[in-house]
């Protein structure tokens, strides 16, 4: 037996609606919002100012939006990829950088697959080295060549063991800048040729060592050799302190025995000027030059003589004294 309740009469004026209507149409509206959001978000986009954006229309190239806001048709119907192509990438080989900082961490790994080369002259050198590039043009780079690092890492290896090939064991040591301008400038055509869109920018040799069972044997012959060029340099110091002094004093004496040799010379030259000119005198009047002479050298024989007696040719006995005793003591 069914039982009706009495309706008040709010109740009983109150139009009748079905329960769901109101929920139904909130739903329809947040789904349009949704779809208006979705609709807006992959119509409008922002390009970074290091960054370009390589647009497809149905998966053709159509164009290329540079950093900035831009409007496109949505998905599926236009596909917008941004690209970094100021922004430098690196690779590493040999070793891997787990965090840089102001203490950079690095990978305890080994990686020897990739450092371990072979020289020119059959040794065994562990290489460890830095690829950095650009992205010159985003088209190739993103349509040309599939598995794009891992090409760029492989064509690098392969260039850098081609390049370690054609030097000696110690010619890598001392010739690293040759070498990492030789692989940048192979690298570069090959990605040219492959239509890869990168542009390196850098490659570096971190370090070159030999192999880890010989490196404290290659140590002790490093410090050898160092040792050598130490004493090679101290003697090459020695040298050159001493022997421009030697060259210096014996061109001191050359000069000396120059100047020597010159006085004599000139002291030789005016004797005889003086002797020829005392010649023309002579015979130009013989006499009076003879008496001249005569008298000189007396006046020069009885200055430096002491007392002086004065007789006569006969030898009959002394003249009488005259003054010159007197003057020859008075003048000592």
């Amino acid at each position: 037996m069914k039982i009706h309740l009495p309706m008040e009469d709010d109740q009983m004026d109150r139009p009748y609606r079905p329960q769901g209507q109101w929920f139904s149409k909130a739903w329809i509206l947040i789904v349009l919002g949704v779809l208006g959001l979705l609709f807006l978000k992959s119509t409008v986009y922002e390009v970074q100012p290091n960054e370009v954006a390589v647009v497809q229309r149905f998966g053709k190239f159509e164009r290329i939006d540079k950093p900035g806001l831009h409007f496109k048709w949505p998905y599926p119907i236009e596909k917008a990829t941004k690209v970094l192509v100021d922004y430098v990438f690196k690779e590493e080989f040999g070793f891997r950088t787990l965090k840089a900082g102001v203490r950079t961490m690095y990978s305890p790994k080994d990686y020897d697959e990739e450092s371990l080369m072979l020289t020119g002259d059959l040794n065994v050198v562990d290489i460890t080295w830095v690829v950095q590039f650009r992205i010159k043009d985003p088209v190739s780079f993103l349509f040309r060549v599939r598995n794009k690092r891992k090409n760029l890492r492989d064509v690098s290896e392969a260039i850098m063991r081609e390049v370690i090939g054609d030097y000696a064991f110690d010619e890598v040591f001392t010739k690293r800048l040759e070498i990492n301008a030789l692989v940048k400038k192979r690298l570069q055509e090959t990605l040219d040729r492959y239509q890869m869109g990168v542009l390196i920018t850098k490659v570096l040799l971190q370090d070159v060592n030999p192999p880890g069972p010989v490196k404290s044997a290659f140590n002790e012959v490093n410090e050898a050799k160092q040792e050598k060029e130490k004493m090679i340099n101290e003697a090459w110091e020695a040298y050159n302190r001493m022997i421009p002094k030697a060259r210096g004093e014996a061109e001191q004496q050359i000069q000396e025995a120059e100047g020597y040799a010159t006085e004599i010379v000139n002291r030789a030259k005016g004797d005889a000027q003086r002797f020829l000119s005392v010649l023309e005198a002579y015979r130009k009047a013989e006499d009076v030059t003879r008496k001249r002479l005569y008298l000189e050298t007396m006046q020069r024989v009885l200055h430096n003589a002491g007392q002086k007696f004065i007789i006569s040719g006969k030898g009959e006995g002394i003249l009488p004294l005259l003054q010159l005793n007197r003057d020859a003591l008075g003048s000592r």
